[in-house]
């Protein structure tokens, strides 16, 4: 949604990073390119001049001029007023003290809300609510319907009394849904209104007797992000004739320049709460204005790539797959349960768009092949369990016998085998390093078949001493004491050591 944004302004903030001093002329310049940036984008006009006042006003002020850098500095101007344009903070659901909960969606047919629906409701069940949907759509066809198959696949509970298609009072049913929930213990009630094609004294006059009726503790405004200026007329349309508390942006994975984002809570004063980026139930979160700041500067978005792998990651498997890394008993089944934990998260070109300087790489990740992760996959299930287990008994045949099961070439399972070992040798010399958990030094080998220890990897002949000491190993009894005892802090990871630990027992290799 803001590629072309996003390009404009990271293009324009380059240009600045290497000036160890602004001028007056270097600033009004960086203002004019960020302008015109916003323009193209979509901005609202007044959207665009407050915004370049600020940035100007608080550029050629002393906040810049006393900076260290101020290059840095005026980035961190526009990331601030990015974020102040957004909503500043992320705002949360305001929730009854007495349930239910009531809140009611609007907004133009096409926008999104019958859908929109369904993703709140699995979103809050994930919460640890219980939500329920209410069908108060009965004018578009067969908009009950999709209601119910969405709740259904959502899994949450649905009040549907009327057919629709014509049939039926809205006001009513909105009005009687709030004694169901209170019967089947529902906390949250989640009313879907019906739209127009454009804003109609009818539309207004229903959605205000609906929210007359039940009250909502919260109003969201459903917007398409992909209409352009029109968001933000239609926005305070909704604004006079309803009222509305939050804003929710819709299809933000289409292709539109996305300036009706930056539009709709500035015009308004009204937060944007949730944003939806997808057509699945899951592509939806709330809305964090500094994230998507972030996002739209090339700075990634780390914070939510973090909340997605805990969501999707079991702690204990993960914990426990670290432990089978520094032991070197990685197996393909553990590379298959990564993989399809990694594709829970959702595409990996998303995924890899969150970390930073991502905006450099849209090449790269244009070209990311997902069906290469679905062959990956056929090839490990076309696999016996013992296969999986210890890949070294995969011989020819069994490699032809696997390549047919899984409708791939020979070349590709012996790639995949190839790349699995070359993996697990680096992660296994990582976990050793970094102290991971059952992590092992070189050269203790893992008892073989008669009980006795393999032989490690020959040492290197280190002449002049070790690697990174020219002149030998160095007296590991004439360092300083740390102040917890043991070695100084930071040495490897030996601080760690108990006390009274002698290093001066250690033996190492001799050198020649």
């Amino acid at each position: 949604m803001f590629d072309t944004l996003s390009d404009r302004l990271t293009s324009v903030l380059q240009n600045l990073r290497g000036k160890g001093r602004l001028t007056d002329a270097d600033i009004d310049a960086t203002a004019r390119e960020i302008r015109i940036a916003l323009l193209e984008a979509d901005v609202a006009l007044p959207v665009v001049r407050t915004f370049i006042a600020k940035i100007k006003e608080r550029a050629k002020g002393a906040e810049v001029s006393g900076a260290l850098n101020p290059a840095q500095q005026v980035i961190k101007i526009v990331n601030e007023e990015l974020v102040a344009i957004l909503g500043g903070e992320t705002r949360r659901l305001n929730l009854a003290k007495t349930p239910p909960t009531v809140i009611m969606l609007a907004g133009l047919q096409g926008a999104g809300k019958t859908t929109l629906a369904g993703k709140l409701a699995r979103w809050l069940k994930g919460q640890g609510h219980a939500p329920m949907l209410v069908a108060c759509d009965l004018q578009r066809p067969n908009a009950v319907t999709q209601l119910q198959v969405v709740a259904e696949r959502a899994g949450v509970a649905v009040y549907a009394p009327e057919p629709g298609n014509g049939v039926g009072d809205p006001v009513k049913v909105a009005r009687d849904s709030l004694d169901e929930a209170r019967r089947a213990q529902h906390d949250v009630v989640i009313v879907d209104t019906a739209g127009r094609l454009g804003v109609d004294e009818e539309l207004m006059r229903q959605a205000s007797d609906i929210r007359a009726a039940v009250s909502p503790e919260e109003v969201l405004f459903v917007v398409d992000a992909m209409i352009g200026q029109d968001a933000v007329t239609t926005a305070e349309a909704f604004r006079d004739g309803v009222g509305f508390t939050g804003v929710v942006l819709t299809k933000l994975d289409g292709d539109a320049r996305g300036g009706a984002a930056l539009s709709v809570r500035e015009v308004t004063g009204m937060p944007i709460m949730f944003a939806s980026n997808g057509e699945k139930l899951e592509d939806f979160d709330a809305f964090h204005p500094d994230r998507m700041a972030s996002r739209i500067l090339g700075m990634g978005d780390v914070l939510t790539l973090i909340e997605q792998a805990e969501q999707h990651f079991d702690q204990a498997q993960a914990e426990k797959a670290a432990a089978k890394i520094g032991t070197g008993e990685l197996t393909l089944e553990d590379f298959l349960e990564q993989m399809l934990a990694v594709r829970k998260m959702g595409p990996i070109a998303n995924l890899l768009g969150m970390l930073p300087g991502a905006g450099q790489m849209k090449d790269a990740l244009a070209q990311v092949d997902e069906k290469s992760i679905d062959r990956l996959q056929a090839i490990i299930r076309g696999m016996t369990p013992a296969e999986r287990n210890d890949p070294k008994i995969i011989n020819a045949s069994r490699r032809l016998r696997i390549a047919k099961g899984s409708g791939v070439q020979v070349r590709e399972v012996n790639d995949l085998v190839n790349r699995f070992y070359d993996a697990k040798k680096m992660m296994q010399q990582m976990a050793g390093r970094f102290g991971m958990p059952g992590g092992r030094a070189a050269g203790k080998g893992k008892k073989g078949k008669k009980g006795k220890k393999g032989r490690g990897p020959t040492p290197p002949k280190m002449r002049g001493g070790m690697p990174g000491f020219p002149g030998g190993m160095p007296d590991l009894t004439q360092l300083p004491p740390s102040p917890q005892g043991g070695l100084p802090p930071g040495f490897g990871g030996l601080d760690q050591m108990p006390p009274g630990f002698d290093p001066s027992k250690l033996k190492f290799p001799k050198t020649k």
